[in-house]
């Protein structure tokens, strides 16, 4: 579910799939019934399943496998042994093995009756519109955004706007690659839709359709440094769009595989991923069904580290302890209303990709250097802390209390959210990555919790001023549950000692 706080087929290219790092699957055929066993039925509805196999085993023997469950291999990926297949046949998880085999789809369609009781995205904290585009130029709006004044970006811009080297995957709902402030930054040769498990470089695939949130994301990272509307963290680097949220806002697991290998054939530097992966809120590494989907990212995941990809994730907006989680009663959360299955959560369950070993996760702040309210947070579950933005936080001078950044149509909004707040430490990433060229992601990491900004546990957090504390700070002034390091710093990034 992307973590944007507001309500709301071309093959990639034959050159890459043949000759470059990711190594796939071709496509099964269109009609591949007359292929079935006469045992498999096809009743319908046709689900797409994520099926894991032992590390080693080859494309053959994985689309074998899944033909004689009675299933077609839409991909596979060799180098993590995780295939998305499709089958219309009820038996197809009994045969290939629900200890290997799991499908989100299956959670919205269990039951027909009932209306879901999800948005398109993430519940609102606050959505603060502003105009959309007008003919010409926008009014140079940098003044508004008080959060790149509190993590110095400002500053870090008159020693470096970043390099055209540097490349940040925004995996998210796409990206408007006509934004003025984006189409000097957007790179289409490496961007690509990921909604069917298989990555599909067609334009249509990666841009934003129903939901804004993708271009919000990319515009703070990178929007230009033109003197027009806004300018981003790392205005001088390249972005891509990785489609991972379709069109009702689901992140479904394999369309985040396929959004991290992706990036990881494709050479980019870092990936942002203001999102959790539905519709688990939290994955369970021991249960059954979420064992595949955690096993299936944390491969993708640690594949892309070891290609050079540094993974930065929101720690989402449930304002939750992630360290001790205590109980979930939003998951599934694509099912319909009244059948989500609350469950105590234990030591083996996780948000992802947030809580993997190989990616960065960012709390938020408010305008005035507090944990936003709806920020979850936890001692060694949060890395780094950005300014997401908190509306009982107002800043100081001009702009509203949450992040202004570009929306589809040339337009602005502001909005909050731990989404706003992981793509300002992707940016600062891609300045730490122009600066230092050739760094690995855990150097990457280290630097980012290195130079950051120490925030000490508040003495008092009642934000709402009822004189209840709303969340409890552990840990110290250089490591704690709410900021981790601390507050990213654009400055210190670029400064080289």
């Amino acid at each position: 579910m992307p973590l944007f706080r507001r309500v709301r087929a071309v093959a990639v290219s034959a050159a890459l799939l043949t000759t470059g790092c990711l190594t796939i699957a071709p496509l099964a055929g269109a009609d591949p019934a007359g292929e079935f066993s006469p045992e498999c039925r096809q009743p319908g509805p046709v689900l797409r399943y994520l099926v894991v196999f032992d590390r080693g085993t080859s494309e053959q023997t994985a689309t074998g496998d899944i033909l004689a469950a009675c299933g077609t291999t839409t991909v596979y990926y060799p180098q993590i042994a995780v295939a998305v297949a499709t089958s219309p046949d009820p038996d197809f998880l009994r045969r290939i093995g629900p200890d290997r085999a799991y499908s989100a789809q299956a959670e919205a369609v269990s039951s027909r009756t009932g209306t879901a009781t999800r948005r398109k995205v993430d519940e609102v904290e606050t959505n603060q519109r502003t105009a959309r585009g007008t003919t010409g130029p926008a009014p140079d709006r940098t003044a508004e955004q008080w959060n790149m004044a509190m993590i110095r970006a400002d500053e870090a811009h008159k020693i470096t706007l970043g390099s055209r080297s540097v490349v940040v995957g925004v995996l998210d709902s796409g990206v408007d690659a006509d934004h003025p402030d984006l189409a000097g930054a957007l790179d289409p040769t490496l961007s690509a839709g990921c909604l069917t498990g298989r990555p599909n470089s067609s334009p249509s695939a990666w841009t934003a359709t129903t939901s804004p949130h993708g271009t919000h994301v990319a515009g703070i990272i990178a929007a230009a440094d033109d003197g027009h509307g806004i300018t981003g963290v790392a205005p001088g680097v390249r972005i891509a769009s990785v489609k991972v949220v379709d069109d009702d806002g689901y992140i479904y697991p394999e369309y985040a595989v396929c959004g991290f290998m992706w990036a990881a054939s494709t050479g980019m530097s870092i990936t942002n991923s203001s999102y959790y992966i539905d519709p688990w809120v939290f994955t369970c590494a021991e249960q059954p069904g979420q064992a595949v989907v955690y096993e299936a990212v944390r491969r993708a995941v640690d594949y892309a580290a070891a290609r050079g990809v540094l993974s930065v994730a929101a720690a989402t907006n449930g304002g939750v302890d992630l360290s001790n989680p205590g109980k979930d009663t939003r998951s599934p959360d694509n099912a319909p209303a009244g059948k989500q299955r609350p469950r105590s959560l234990d030591s083996s369950c996780a948000v992802l990709p947030g809580q993997l070993r190989n990616v960065v996760a960012v709390s938020s702040v408010g305008a005035q250097r507090l944990k936003a309210g709806y920020s979850s947070y936890g001692l060694g579950a949060v890395d780094i802390a950005a300014a997401g933005g908190d509306r009982r936080q107002q800043p100081d001078g001009p702009g509203r209390s949450c992040v202004l950044s570009t929306v589809p149509d040339g337009g602005y909004d502001y909005s909050c959210g731990t989404s706003m707040a992981a793509p300002q430490v992707s940016g600062v990433a891609a300045l730490l990555a122009s600066t230092y060229p050739g760094a690995s992601p855990s150097q990457l990491r280290r630097l980012l919790n290195n130079q950051a900004s120490t925030i000490a546990c508040p003495a008092d957090y009642d934000l709402n001023g009822t004189g209840v504390q709303d969340a409890f700070c552990t840990g110290y002034s250089g490591y704690n549950s709410f900021y981790g390091h601390g507050l990213v710093d654009a400055l210190a990034a670029v400064t080289v000692p």
